[in-house]
């Protein structure tokens, strides 16, 4: 019976999502027939050594944000010589860095949103393009700290002056349409919609009981489509991801279909609960929830 440590929780942001995440998981594994232990992965690095003895097989990783997507555990785990699931060091470090993600994917010739990186003081002093434009953290996921400020937004002034971050990207806002696009190891395997009752895919719309909508096939041209399936995989193979990802677009169809695709980020620990983007595209391709973590367990990796 192969032994496996779910590692979840940790200090970010998105800690509370990373334990419904974690749990879901290894409630699944334990079905499949593994020897499963949960691990609540705090700053300490001694206790998370000592949770991790004796070694298991390997690690199913649910972490998300700072510390468990930035490449931080990835580097324990291959010090460790511990297989894991999800990308490795160098993929994880660079796609939770958003303005070096951007970089990866403009060489590799990506449809990207206008944009630059601006410090705090210079989101301060003025608005540094023309509204309607996206400010977001650098280095945070889950929509964390991402605002829309739009033409005539009067409360945006207030909130650039107690902007919390030292840094802030500010893209050139896409209208149309939220899709994702789920990739497993070499292959994409589907595209879905989001839609929102308040029209914005924030952290309450991806969390909360009803607060978004999948629309899985996504609902789009079927040039679309393809070209959303093309662009999520190229994606995830030049940031070099490995196991499962998933690229977040968006779909100006605003002149008609089919639209304009722009590519926003990728996701290397995507959310694992039943619900989850990835695991309701998986499921519309056959592949059921137990089914995809057993997989990514089977084909857990590290880089030393």
């Amino acid at each position: 019976m192969k032994r496996v440590a779910v590692l979840k929780g940790g200090w970010s942001a998105e800690r509370e999502v990373s334990l419904v995440s974690g749990s879901e998981c290894a409630a699944a594994l334990a079905r499949r027939g593994y020897d499963v232990r949960q691990i609540d992965v705090t700053r300490d690095l001694k206790a998370l050594m000592q949770a991790l003895a004796p070694a298991p097989d390997a690690v199913f990783n649910a972490l998300h944000g700072r510390g468990g997507e930035d490449g931080t555990v990835q580097a324990v785990l291959d010090f460790l010589q511990i297989p894991y699931t999800h990308s490795g060091v160098l993929a994880s470090a660079v796609a939770m860095d958003k303005p070096m993600a951007k970089a990866v994917f403009a060489k590799a010739g990506l449809p990207l949103a206008d944009g630059m990186v601006v410090t705090r003081e210079a989101l301060t002093a003025g608005d540094p393009m023309p509204a309607p434009f996206v400010v977001k953290p650098p280095n945070e996921g889950s929509s964390v700290g991402v605002r829309i400020v739009r033409p005539n937004d009067n409360s945006w002034r207030e909130e650039a002056a107690r902007w919390p971050f030292a840094e802030a990207l500010v893209e050139r806002f896409v209208p149309g349409r939220e899709i994702t696009v789920a990739v497993m190891d070499d292959r994409a395997l589907g595209v879905c919609e989001i839609t929102t009752n308040g029209g914005f895919y924030d952290y309450t719309a991806k969390y909360a009981a009803g607060g978004s909508q999948h629309l899985v096939p996504a609902p789009i041209h079927p040039e679309a489509y393809a070209a959303a399936l093309d662009i999520g995989l190229r994606a995830h193979r030049a940031l070099g991801c490995r196991g499962v990802s998933r690229a977040d677009l968006r779909y100006d169809d605003t002149a008609g279909e089919p639209g304009r695709l722009v590519l926003l980020e990728v996701n290397t620990q995507p959310g694992m609960t039943p619900t989850s983007l990835v695991p309701d595209i998986a499921r519309h391709a056959g592949i059921d929830f137990a089914e995809l973590v057993s997989w990514m367990v089977e084909n857990a990796a590290c880089d030393s």
